[in-house]
């Protein structure tokens, strides 16, 4: 990974990592996400969300934010 660039969020789901990068790139926040997962099995490793490392704080409170409406 380029320097830069902060892991912010690791998941097990790769739908769910892609609609969290959608919503921060829709807000204007560069997002990258890092699948890291088996391509045979899908259950063994893990999917990285990166921004870059001015925008973490902005891109963490957007994705508490939307975590906070869904419960």
């Amino acid at each position: 990974m380029e320097q830069g660039w902060k892991k912010i969020k690791v998941y097990t789901n790769a739908i769910e990592a892609e609609i969290v990068k959608q919503m921060l790139e829709e807000s204007g926040i560069p997002a990258i996400v890092l699948n890291k997962q088996d391509s045979s099995y899908l259950v063994f490793g893990k999917i990285e969300l990166y921004v870059n490392q001015e925008d973490e704080q902005q891109a963490l409170v957007l994705i508490e934010s939307t975590t906070e409406s869904e419960d």
